[in-house]
C-alpha cells in the first residue's frame, strides 16, 4: 500500500497562476519588458524562478537574481494571496490524512511562502512535512527538495515503494523517478499538452476524484 504521499504546491494544489503571472511581469517591467498576456508566463509555475528568467528571458545569473528580488517585492504584498486551492483539493487531502496517510509537501516555492499558504487553506494539521526552497535559492531543485523532504518524514529507503510524488510538471514525474518513488500527476496544472507523458508519469489524473482514487488503489 502506498501510504506516504507528497504533494507539490503550485498547479497541484494551489491554483496559483494569476499571482505568479503578475508578479513576473512586474519583475519584467522592471527590465523593461512588457507582457501583454499573463497566460505566456504561465511557464513560471512550478520551476524554480532563476532558473525560469534565465531560460525563459535570457537573464544573466545577476539578472536573474535580480528579477527574482522584485518578483518578490509585489509577491510578499500581493502575490501570495492571488491564489485559491483547486476544487475539491482541501477536501481530498483531509480525506487521505483521515485514511491514514501520511501526507507531505514538497515545492521549489520559498518554503516560508509555502506554510503561510498551507496554513491560509486550513491544511497545516494535515503535513507530516513541509519542504520548500530557501530564501537565497539553496534546495531549489525539485531533486533536492524532495529528498530534503523525505529526509524529514525519516523514511529508509525500503519506505520509497510505499511513497507516492503527485505533482504537475514534468519536474515532478522527474524527480520522483529519480528518487525512487511513485511519478503520479494531474492534467488540471500548468503542464503543456504531452509534458507529463514524456516525463513517464505512471497515473494522469484529471481531478482530484479521480486522483484520490488512484492514491487508494496503488
Amino acid at each position: 500500500m502506498t501510504d506516504i504521499i507528497l504533494f507539490d504546491l503550485d498547479g497541484t494544489i494551489s491554483n496559483s497562476g494569476p499571482g505568479i503571472t503578475r508578479c513576473v511581469a512586474y519583475a519584467l517591467d522592471k527590465f523593461g519588458i512588457h507582457v501583454s498576456e499573463l497566460s505566456q508566463l504561465n511557464c513560471f509555475v512550478g520551476p524554480p524562478l532563476r532558473e525560469s528568467f534565465s531560460v525563459f528571458y535570457g537573464f544573466s545569473r545577476e539578472d536573474s537574481l535580480r528579477a527574482v528580488e522584485y518578483y518578490r517585492e509585489r509577491y510578499q504584498a500581493e502575490g501570495i494571496h492571488e491564489t485559491a486551492p483547486y476544487p475539491g483539493v482541501c477536501t481530498m487531502i483531509h480525506r487521505l490524512k483521515t485514511d491514514g496517510r501520511r501526507i507531505a509537501l514538497a515545492t521549489s516555492k520559498p518554503e516560508v511562502f509555502a506554510r503561510q499558504i498551507i496554513e491560509e487553506y486550513g491544511l497545516t494539521d494535515c503535513f507530516d512535512a513541509i519542504t520548500g526552497c530557501e530564501l537565497d535559492g539553496t534546495r531549489s531543485k525539485k531533486t533536492e527538495v524532495m529528498a530534503e523532504c523525505i529526509r524529514r518524514l525519516g523514511l529508509t529507503e525500503r519506505d520509497l515503494a510505499r511513497t507516492a510524488m503527485v505533482g504537475d510538471r514534468n519536474y515532478d514525474v522527474l524527480a520522483a523517478r529519480e528518487l525512487g518513488v511513485h511519478a503520479v500527476a494531474v492534467s488540471y496544472g500548468y503542464a503543456p499538452p504531452g509534458e507529463l507523458e514524456a516525463a513517464g508519469a505512471e497515473y494522469i489524473a484529471s481531478d482530484t476524484d479521480e486522483l484520490y482514487s488512484y492514491l487508494m488503489s496503488i
